[in-house]
């Protein structure tokens, strides 16, 4: 066994394995940091929802944490201004196109964007931006998946997972406000390729994958 490395969270001492990322670290010793796209067995992270800044000392700006690996007597702060700041508006950008029904949602008290809103303090729907609704159509087409692109938040954890352990006919499509996450030439999941293993919807942290019930 490697010998472990010792740095400090907030304060508190930790030891981690050498190659650590600081997001697993952090999370390993129940220290939250908010996160959406880092899957622990993704060695190269997406870093695309940008809500995992931390601070280093001796870093002159925050970091993400799912791309940073420990360092001996490295010290993180997961709370500061700055990061607050970063954390804040990364949110709210994101909940200005998600479809927001709580209420009716598969993933409603297992939601990760539930517990970003709880543990930072932020509002579910943001005050100052405007709502950008894009009404794409809810794919119900697979036997035993749901898609409902209009909550997706671009995470990439579907991608990746069904490129390593499903048929690997999810990817990313488009750019800018119209960027989805898709199948060949946006075909229903039932025409394509898919083999329905649910792998997807095991890791997507906001409902937009679902395990369609079955009466």
């Amino acid at each position: 066994m490697s010998q472990q490395i010792t740095l400090t969270i907030d304060g508190q001492e930790i030891t981690a394995q050498p190659g650590d990322k600081v997001l697993w670290a952090a999370l390993a010793n129940k220290i939250y940091i908010p996160h959406l796209c880092a899957i622990e067995e993704n060695h190269t992270p997406f870093a695309s929802c940008r809500l995992c800044f931390v601070e280093i000392k001796g870093y002159p700006s925050p970091v993400t944490a799912c791309t940073e690996t420990v360092q001996p007597g490295m010290a993180v702060t997961t709370r500061s201004p700055r990061v607050d700041r970063l954390v804040r508006t990364g949110f709210e950008m994101l909940m200005t196109n998600h479809r927001l029904e709580c209420n009716i949602c598969p993933a409603n008290h297992s939601c990760a964007l539930q517990r970003i809103a709880r543990e930072r303090g932020l509002s579910l729907k943001p005050k100052e931006l405007p709502l950008l609704e894009r009404n794409l159509p809810v794919d119900d087409s697979a036997p035993g998946i749901i898609y409902d692109p209009n909550k997706c938040v671009l995470c990439g954890r579907c991608v990746w997972v069904c490129k390593t352990r499903g048929a690997g006919i999810l990817g990313f499509a488009r750019r800018g406000f119209d960027r989805m996450v898709t199948t060949f030439r946006d075909a229903p999941l039932a025409e394509s390729n898919c083999n329905y293993c649910d792998v997807c919807a095991g890791v997507c942290p906001v409902g937009a994958l679902t395990i369609k019930c079955m009466s």
